[in-house]
């Protein structure tokens, strides 16, 4: 008769994988990818290195459902502020702006989503990860479009390049910024003065720049 393991078991497998992944997820918000070695994450949870590969058989199986269960957390905090505002348009801007607030809170966090060097495995991640945020975009223009309230555009290829934009103007101050901005006042540069510092004016910025893109500016937009 096969072994089968008692629920007993099982609860304690569940609880020392999600340890795990919790440990992956401080290091890849403290040093990247670069720094979530099987080593490092084994000693963040304080477990033999051996013990790692009972529950990921490789570096790169660990990065994959990491990257995952972190984005999925992005994917809702944007999805839930683009369906809030009963307009489509401000729906888009919110979601733009809070994926660029979260984003500026957690740099280096927000680094490795985006841009840092990864395994293929997780670079292919990173795609679904992008048309995640698409999808979500797309759906608030094309409920814009159907009603008259934006102008006829293609949904899809809009949200596409709409996260293309916001991606790239996040990049610069994300490989920038070793710590969290904090909210403030507008400023008209970077406080420190460096061109790739997080301004934190960037996220109302790239809100208005996606109402302009969609066609529907405000009067008020900075």
């Amino acid at each position: 008769m096969p072994y089968r393991r008692t629920p007993a078991v099982q609860a304690r497998l569940d609880d020392r994988r999600r340890d795990l992944l919790d440990a992956a997820r401080a290091l890849l918000a403290d040093e990247g990818y670069a720094g979530c070695t099987v080593a490092a994450v084994a000693a963040r949870a304080r477990i033999a290195t051996g013990s790692v590969y009972r529950h990921f058989p490789s570096k790169s199986v660990l990065a994959v459902e990491l990257f995952r269960s972190v984005v999925t957390t992005e994917v809702d905090a944007v999805s839930a502020a683009a369906r809030r505002p009963a307009d489509p348009a401000e729906g888009v801007a919110a979601a733009a702006e809070t994926f660029a607030r979260r984003a500026l809170r957690r740099p280096r966090l927000a680094y490795a989503l985006l841009a840092e060097p990864v395994d293929p495995a997780v670079e292919a991640e990173r795609l679904v990860f992008r048309r995640a945020f698409r999808d979500v975009l797309a759906a608030r223009v094309a409920e814009g479009t159907a009603s008259g309230r934006l102008p006829a555009q293609d949904p899809r290829l809009t949200a596409a390049g709409l996260v293309g934009a916001c991606a790239e103007a996040l990049i610069g101050p994300l490989s920038g910024a070793p710590t969290a901005y904090a909210p403030g006042p507008p400023t008209a540069e970077p406080p420190t003065g460096d061109p790739h510092a997080a301004d934190p004016h960037t996220p109302a910025r790239l809100a208005a720049f996606t109402r302009r893109a969609l066609g529907a500016p405000r009067a008020d937009d900075p």
